[in-house]
């Protein structure tokens, strides 16, 4: 009985001691602040021109673009209506292999966390040994035997809480591959986005190409009547020749970076290159991916801090700050709880008798007095690397700050751009049909139609390309914004 009270009071203390303060430093998330500067939005170009002839922006009260908000940013690849773009987005959370790597990553850091907690629970084993001892005394050999079978527990009491440091560690090293996975998933997104539109501009820039390979055919086929007929202009052939066959060489460069994209697609969608060509094919109808102009009212702290990376990055620097409580409680004296039950006899046939049961219980310390500072080198490690972590997440931080600001310059000055190069298209298309009808009057030489045909081919692909960019940019605003995942996920 008097064994059973001690064994209670040992418990006891153990369980209490779990409420004790950690030795070491604990965690404070860092206050940074972001400087309130004004983001780089150029604006929504209008008609109008400014003192330097650029197109102005339009004022406050009438600029009518969608704020960009936490429900825009989730999932924002529905936002296209476009059911390929989606399956290829959704198809990726089962198949694309980085991301799967990323979770088993997670995986790991979860089974590492549990770990951590049989710490706080006591060690149990099996003992067992039949030992023959023989000794020598009066010249004469005696022979004793001994057998025992027993369970033998010991149980570490964390009273300086290196076990608990080593927990919150271990659950922040957790929580930042929880994060990691979520940024992996943000990348993979972006990047199907950015493939696919891609690969749509680049098939809008091969119609291009073809729509401009037959009208330029077509006027080659009349000089050349013409010419057979005797009233042509042989150089006037030979010049739109050389376009036409310009215009098909550009053809096969982009058909191979087409296959390029479906393929990169493929893979980015856990599939095998080839397998969704037919899903990839030019759509007949004339879809646009082009979304109503946005913009960013404005910037909160919270935004960039809610960014997956820079959560990473902070929950990396919460799990050094634990580790240096885990190097500090080395310093310290570590208590033990040891405890036994088991049957003990000099002869195997006795062994299981009430008479050769115990039971055993008692505390035990172990104090490291002297290893040489290598205590003293591994908490000035951990601490240097408290520092290294702090350092990468107000890296994390300033460089999310700067892909916003980055990213929505581009989207916003593509705009004029796009604004720009659509005032030049409709110019050079005019161009054509004006300098087709002075080579048919006789005022002008083809000179003037092959230099109009050719500017439009480059005007109508730069729109195009414009065009796509915009989206490109938009998808990379809603990246450097977090974009990506609901709450919910």
């Amino acid at each position: 009985m008097k064994l059973f009270k001690s064994a209670f009071s040992l418990l006891l203390l153990a369980g209490c001691v779990q409420n004790l303060p950690s030795i070491g430093p604990d965690y404070k998330e860092e206050e940074l602040i972001i400087p309130d500067s004004i983001l780089p939005d150029a604006g929504f170009p209008t008609t109008n021109l400014t003192a330097t002839f650029e197109y102005k922006s339009a004022v406050s009260n009438s600029d009518d673009r969608i704020i960009i908000s936490n429900n825009s940013l989730a999932k924002w690849w529905t936002r296209f209506d476009d059911p390929i773009l989606q399956t290829l987005v959704e198809g990726s959370v089962t198949n694309n292999l980085n991301f799967l790597s990323a979770q088993r990553r997670l995986e790991r850091a979860y089974w590492e966390l549990v770990g951590t907690y049989s710490a706080f629970l006591p060690g149990v084993y099996v003992d067992g040994k039949a030992v023959k001892n023989i000794t020598r005394k009066n010249n004469k050999y005696l022979r004793t035997d001994n057998f025992n079978l027993g369970i033998n527990s010991t149980w570490e009491i964390d009273i300086f809480g290196g076990s608990r440091r080593a927990t919150e560690s271990a659950l922040a090293t957790a929580e930042a591959e929880g994060w990691t996975v979520a940024d992996a998933w943000i990348a993979l997104t972006t990047s199907i986005g950015r493939e696919y539109i891609n690969l749509r501009t680049i098939q809008s820039r091969i119609a291009v190409a073809r729509t401009n390979l037959v009208l330029q055919s077509e006027t080659y086929d009349i000089l050349k009547s013409r010419l057979d007929s005797g009233i042509g202009d042989e150089l006037a052939v030979n010049q739109c020749a050389y376009i036409v066959e310009q215009t098909r060489a550009r053809i096969p460069d982009l058909l191979t970076a087409e296959e390029s994209l479906k393929n990169s697609l493929a893979i980015l969608a856990g599939q095998f290159p080839g397998s969704l060509h037919d899903a990839l094919s030019p759509l007949a109808d004339d879809r646009d991916w082009l979304l109503c102009p946005q913009k960013v009212s404005q910037l909160p702290l919270d935004m960039i801090r809610a960014r997956p990376d820079v959560k990473a990055q902070e929950r990396k620097l919460a799990a050094q700050v634990a580790a240096v409580g885990v190097a500090k409680s080395l310093w310290f004296p570590k208590f033990y709880i040891n405890g036994g039950v088991g049957m003990e006899s000099s002869k195997f046939s006795k062994i299981f008798s009430k008479d050769s049961f115990y039971a055993s219980i008692g505390p035990s310390v172990s104090w490291p007095l002297f290893q040489g500072g290598n205590i003293y080198a591994s908490v000035k490690k951990a601490e240097a690397l408290v520092e290294e972590a702090r350092l990468n997440y107000e890296h994390a931080v300033h460089n999310a700050y700067g892909e916003v600001r980055n990213a929505y310059s581009a989207y916003t000055q593509e705009y004029h751009r796009y604004q720009a190069l659509k005032s030049a298209v409709k110019a050079a298309t005019d161009a054509v049909t004006i300098s087709n009808d002075l080579y048919k009057n006789g005022l002008k030489d083809f000179n003037n139609v092959l230099d109009a045909q050719r500017s439009r081919l480059q005007l109508e692909e730069e729109l195009v390309i414009s065009r796509g960019q915009i989206t490109l940019n938009l998808i990379e605003l809603y990246k450097s914004l977090g974009g990506g995942l609901s709450a919910e996920q």
